[in-house]
């Protein structure tokens, strides 16, 4: 069978595997529809969760368990899954928060009115509240925020046959198993183990000496997108995280991780775009013009000083209107320029590609590549204005002015990301608006001051 044929028969299938789901739910038919929905995958549970109005969803919550409930949860993304516990009856919210991953009950909690989070902890069993609120108090967006507490933690004088009845008994409960991680006598990490080196292990040796004490650990403190790269580098599936002693305090795991690159990459793409955060769909006008006004008012007063630049050089334009046709021109390759240079260097600081060294060497390679990329279209606009204008010295002008804003934005492009970020601000925010903008002062400079050279040539 073709893979597009298996493809339709597989969508066919689980339509029609969905459609008794739904028949189910709305003929309040509790036990088949338990029967139906369970077999699906958490996050297709999820999918059609959110498919449902708020009548049908009350529904569910009657029909499934708190521990069924929070791995539907949990697949569904931070923003919308905050509505559905606004709905619940708080007892079963609470024990729903108690079933959960504490990383992700934290996550979610981070996200509700602090009344609530203290009436959950409240009705919360004291055990799960406890180990929900280590998590609550480390700052947003650290190593100790996305962290999980539910790990199997390991003595380096146990032996192998005492550590496998342990996961026997502890694994369950555990966020993964795949990496163990091993303490001393005083709670210090010194080493970890996988499982395949457990399994293999003969059951009399003491963990100590299968272990490796070459372990790779992470500050409770350290930024989460700096860990993301950790996990990019050493392509890891889980991370211990340590205080300033090297006590154990939890594991970071790879699932975690996804949801900080998702998180980290939508940030950037908003301070790209000029805004302090992507609008989400529940937003209204108002919010969403809260969140943009403030980058729009200071590129607006950037914009001015382009348009007072313009107006300096009233003289020029009376004497050679056509120049204005070509301000556009000038402004929007110039501009064009520096976004691509600005992606180049953003993305190098993001990924740790470039140090300090490889700064200079990018530098170097931007402004080589505005210089050819200049000449290339300075010598292509040159030879258009000569054909259309049929004047030589206002398509060296062009050629020329256009080739020196290459150049500038281009090294701009790269050059302010790097000095942003110097002085310990996001480079993300030194936005394609920002440097369009900025570039557009530069290439109206660069434009109207040649004209002005070039005026005797011109009249």
């Amino acid at each position: 069978m073709k893979k597009d044929q298996y493809d339709v028969q597989y969508k066919e299938q689980f339509q029609e595997h969905i459609d008794k789901v739904q028949e189910a739910l709305e003929m309040e038919n509790m036990e088949e529809f338990r029967t139906e929905f369970l077999e699906n995958h958490p996050y297709d549970q999820a999918v059609f969760f959110q498919q449902q109005d708020e009548e049908r969803r009350s529904q569910i919550y009657t029909y499934l368990s708190p521990e069924e409930m929070s791995e539907i949860l949990i697949n569904i993304d931070l923003d919308d899954v905050v509505e559905f516990f606004e709905e619940m009856d708080p007892r079963y919210a609470a024990m729903i928060f108690a079933e959960m991953p504490v990383d992700d009950a934290v996550d979610i909690l981070n996200e509700l009115d602090k009344e609530k989070v203290v009436s959950y902890l409240t009705i919360m069993d004291k055990e799960s509240a406890n180990d929900i609120k280590q998590l609550l108090h480390y700052e947003e967006k650290t190593a100790g925020s996305i962290m999980t507490t539910e790990y199997v933690v390991l003595f380096e004088n146990q032996t192998v046959a005492e550590t496998m009845n342990q996961l026997k008994k502890e694994a369950p409960d555990a966020e993964t198993i795949y990496y163990l991680f091993v303490l001393d006598d005083d709670k210090h990490l010194v080493g970890v183990l996988s499982i395949r080196d457990l399994i293999i292990a003969d059951h009399d040796t003491l963990i100590k000496e299968v272990m490796s004490t070459k372990v790779v650990a992470v500050s409770v403190a350290k930024d989460q997108e700096d860990v993301a790269q950790m996990f990019r580098d050493y392509d890891f599936l889980a991370l211990p995280v340590v205080d300033f002693q090297d006590h154990l305090l939890g594991i970071i795991t790879v699932d975690d991780i996804l949801d900080v690159m998702e998180e980290e990459a939508s940030e950037d793409y908003s301070k790209l775009a000029a805004m302090s955060n992507t609008d989400i769909k529940d937003d209204t006008a108002i919010r969403s013009a809260r969140k943009r006004l403030p980058w729009l008012v200071i590129l607006l007063f950037l914009g001015m000083l382009t348009a007072t630049l313009i107006a300096s050089f009233e003289e020029t334009l009376e004497q050679v209107a056509i120049l204005a046709a070509f301000i556009p021109l000038i402004g929007g390759t110039a501009g064009n320029s520096g976004t691509q240079a600005l992606a180049v260097s953003v993305r190098g600081m993001a990924t740790g590609e470039f140090e300090n060294t490889g700064k200079w060497k990018l530098l170097g390679r931007e402004a080589l590549t505005g210089l050819i990329n200049g000449v290339f279209c300075g010598i292509i606009l040159a030879a258009i204005i000569f054909i259309w204008q049929g004047s030589i010295y206002l398509g060296i002008l062009l050629g020329l002015s256009i080739m020196g804003s290459l150049l500038v934005a281009t090294l701009a492009g790269a050059l302010i990301p790097m000095l942003m970020n110097r002085l310990n601000i996001d480079p993300a925010v030194a936005s394609g608006p920002f440097i369009t903008t900025i570039n557009d002062l530069i290439s109206t400079l660069i434009y109207f001051g040649m004209a002005t050279a070039f005026m005797s040539y011109l009249i």
